[in-house]
């Protein structure tokens, strides 16, 4: 399929670029998706956050070279580390012994391959979803920006909504649902021109903005919805990596480069209801 070979390509120039600067930008553009988009399809289908794949890798050429007699101070400078300190507690974490031990003789090291991207039969567990098309949406609420490095930022959006909760801004929200609203939604916004992403806790309406809010306009979209229900994060984590990893494949539509949507129907994290707003298109 046409995404899993632009996946692959990418893949390809991360690999050709392990001794040099791995540009993740350059890498969703042969994806050709955003940034954010890359990221997270890569985390959800390759099961490790792409900077630990990228180490990984780096590591396991880095024994190779070690092995063959290389230098530490030449082969962490290869793999872009500034030091020999910082490149010897890199090298730990991976192969759990240093590289003056890993040079020798006899030593147990560990070897990540590259990966690749193909389609697989999982289980026979069902997905539901649905197919919707709707015209410009605004959201209106509170928006936090966040650095590019998903890994990062995705550990410090619950904390976003538990400050929202916290300072009183959760329930201004709310009271902005009209005949728009559904409930409360989480709008990842990509932002390709921007060195940040953005992410908003709002709804759908058409009341006017109140001082300390923000509004986003989504521009019309398709979008395969996904029902589901249970504890929060793990629940709603579980239907956004199945989407992905087993429904966008074997469907007929890929990713569109729009707002990844959350919405919330109850606000009991231990039995909560939700969606997950996956914006496709056609291949």
């Amino acid at each position: 399929m046409e995404w899993l070979y632009k996946l692959n390509e990418a893949i390809k120039y991360i690999e050709d670029n392990l001794q040099g600067n791995i540009d993740y930008d350059k890498a969703a553009k042969i994806a050709c998706c955003s940034t954010y988009h890359f990221q997270r399809m890569f985390s959800y289908i390759a099961g490790v956050p792409l900077s630990e794949y990228i180490r990984q890798r780096r590591m396991t050429l880095a024994a190779f070279d070690l092995q063959k007699g290389d230098k530490v101070i030449d082969v962490a400078y290869r793999y872009g580390y500034e030091s020999p300190t910082s490149f010897n507690r890199a090298f730990q974490k991976i192969h759990n012994v240093s590289p003056s031990v890993a040079s020798k003789e006899g030593a147990y090291l560990k070897a990540f391959p590259p990966i690749s991207f193909k389609i697989t039969v999982k289980g026979v567990k069902d997905l539901n979803y649905r197919i919707v098309k709707k015209d410009e949406m605004r959201i209106v609420g509170v928006k936090k920006e966040f650095e590019k490095n998903i890994e990062v930022s995705f550990r410090e959006v619950p904390m976003f909504w538990g400050e929202v909760a916290q300072n009183g801004k959760l329930n201004e929200v709310i009271s902005l649902m009209d005949e728009n609203s559904k409930g409360v939604l989480g709008v990842s916004a990509c932002m390709d021109d921007l060195e940040k992403w953005q992410y908003y806790i709002g709804v759908e309406t058409d009341k006017e903005i109140k001082p300390g809010m923000d509004e986003y306009i989504i521009p019309p979209c398709t979008w395969a919805v996904f029902p589901g229900k249970g504890k929060m994060p793990e629940s709603i984590q579980e239907i956004e990596k199945r989407a992905i990893t087993e429904w966008l494949p074997s469907s007929s539509y890929e990713y569109a480069n729009e707002a990844d949507i959350e919405l919330y129907l109850n606000a009991d994290p231990n039995n909560a209801v939700f969606e997950v707003w996956v914006p496709i298109k056609e291949k």
